[in-house]
């Protein structure tokens, strides 16, 4: 298992030998406690003590205590520089990789994966003919020291979730009912191409040949996903429960396992995408027995299946797949050791969204797959995958929507899917008795009330950090491609240990 870090409960004990805790409250950063209980209430100390500390378990001098005010109407203009766009912690510091990106510009990588000089990006706007024999953006890349924007793929409806896979390609999906993923070789070369049908996958342009549609995968509202270097895609279908019908569950957790893993040889061409199988994650709450149902969200889980790609989310419900509340971002952690006895294991974690206004708050999800390309077992044996809650929203920290976790100190970064949005840093489980974050703290705020932040990653070394400040109102902004524009920013700052 990863190592364990020295966990907050440890560290907070001695700190009370030393009479820390005598004095340690300020009642200015205990908005929503009365005074009377400053002093004796452990989780404020803790808060508190967690906040002193930043730079120590963050790598940031000091965190964030209130988020940034609302504004009202066209916030953005063309003068601003990039720290009018976002409120960063002490230590923080925001430059502008560009402000032409797509409006609706979503998640990103980073591209070639070695030695980087672009951003490639989802941008989530619908399908729409734009005019000038154009449609939407939907796949572009982003030059990292000039800014210059450049479409690779026009025609998807609400491309959002993207990745790079180990044989060298990268690939995009929709978030839509009926969202496809689509895989495009050498992007930094591929230019102006077309989705002419979706249902088919024609593509046309003159590079369309780099670009294919992978029917094999799931169809559903794409948004996390993970593609491990076998070529088995996790991915979570976001949709929320009760949509379209009365009692009809969330979004499930797929599982993509191709015909032939990834052998090591070649690119597109060979790409274990082309053919496989679906399943979808069934929880249990009977050990060595599969006994699921409403209430079974966590525990020993396995994959139902196989399921047509095609109708993947109706064949989901019918075989009792678990449900949750909007399933978006997801990542790997990339810390993770496997067990000697399951080499290939993988723990992912992913953000329910919930509904902040029925005070459900969120959730972060973490799972470990202990065997990725095996799918069923036997009703005796112990379950594949292991599930549990890992963050749990509160008043000021909610609507989960994206993450991405910190190279080098396992950190896991938490990004909330709403205006003025937050962005929270959160502590990895240390050796304490829980299994959850021993602790979060705020980084960074949206000051734009028309705009979220979204596709929030790291680089490889954990000091710099890319972010889109999507959907701002641009009434105040030129078009760019005969399309609305975001921001793209890059923060810089973080300090990192191991």
């Amino acid at each position: 298992m990863r190592k364990k870090t020295l966990p907050l409960t440890n560290i907070l004990i001695p700190a009370i030998t030393l009479a820390f805790f005598a004095g340690a409250s300020n009642a200015n950063n205990i908005s929503h406690h009365s005074h009377d209980h400053a002093d004796i209430d452990f989780g404020i100390k803790a808060e508190n003590y967690l906040k002193e500390k930043s730079k120590k378990y963050f790598g940031i001098k000091k965190p964030l205590v209130e988020s940034a005010p609302t504004t009202e109407g066209a916030y953005r203009t063309d003068s601003q520089s990039a720290s009018d766009q976002v409120l960063l912690a002490k230590g923080l510091k925001a430059e502008y990789v560009t402000r032409d990106a797509g409006n609706k510009t979503d998640m990103m990588v980073l591209w070639p994966q070695d030695n980087p000089t672009y951003l490639v990006t989802c941008v989530e706007g619908g399908w729409e003919d734009i005019g000038m024999g154009k449609f939407n953006p939907s796949v572009q890349r982003i030059h990292l020291q000039t800014g210059a924007v450049e479409t690779i793929l026009r025609g998807m409806s609400r491309c959002d979730g993207i990745r790079t896979t180990a044989w060298g390609t990268v690939l995009a999906t929709e978030e839509a009912d009926d969202g496809m993923a689509y895989e495009i070789a050498q992007p930094l070369v591929t230019t102006e191409n077309t989705v002419d049908d979706r249902t088919t996958g024609a593509i046309s342009g003159t590079t369309s040949v780099n670009i294919i549609q992978r029917p094999a995968l799931p169809t559903m509202a794409w948004e996390g996903l993970t593609v491990l270097e076998s070529g088995v895609v996790i991915a979570g279908d976001e949709l929320r429960p009760g949509t379209a019908e009365p009692d009809i569950d969330g979004g499930a957790i797929f599982k993509f396992i191709p015909d032939t893993p990834w052998n090591g040889q070649g690119g597109i061409e060979n790409s274990p995408l082309a053919s496989g199988a679906v399943y979808a994650m069934q929880v249990t709450c009977v050990e060595k027995k599969q006994q699921f149902g409403q209430g079974c969200e966590v525990g020993h889980a396995t994959w139902v299946g196989p399921l047509t790609a095609s109708e993947a989310r109706t064949e989901a419900a019918n075989a009792g797949a678990t449900g949750y509340y909007r399933p978006e971002d997801l990542h790997r952690d990339p810390l993770f050791v496997a067990p000697e006895e399951f080499a290939t294991a993988a723990r992912f974690c992913w953000t329910n969204t919930g509904r902040e206004k029925a005070d459900n708050f969120g959730e972060v999800m973490c799972a470990i797959d202990h065997e990725p390309l095996t799918a069923t077992v036997v009703d005796d044996a112990d379950r594949l995958v292991t599930v549990n809650r890992f963050i749990e929203g509160d008043t000021d920290f909610n609507s989960f929507d994206n993450l991405a976790f910190q190279p080098k100190t396992g950190n896991l970064y938490v990004i909330e899917d709403q205006p003025n949005g937050d962005i929270f840093a959160c502590l990895p489980d240390g050796a304490d008795r829980d299994i959850k974050s021993d602790g979060c703290v705020k980084i960074l705020s949206v000051k734009d009330s028309s705009a979220e932040p979204t596709g929030f990653f790291f680089t490889d070394d954990g000091k710099t950090a890319y972010v889109s400040i999507q959907h701002s109102n641009d009434d105040n902004m030129p078009l760019f491609d005969d399309y609305p524009t975001d921001d793209v920013l890059k923060i810089n700052g973080f300090k990192v240990k191991h």
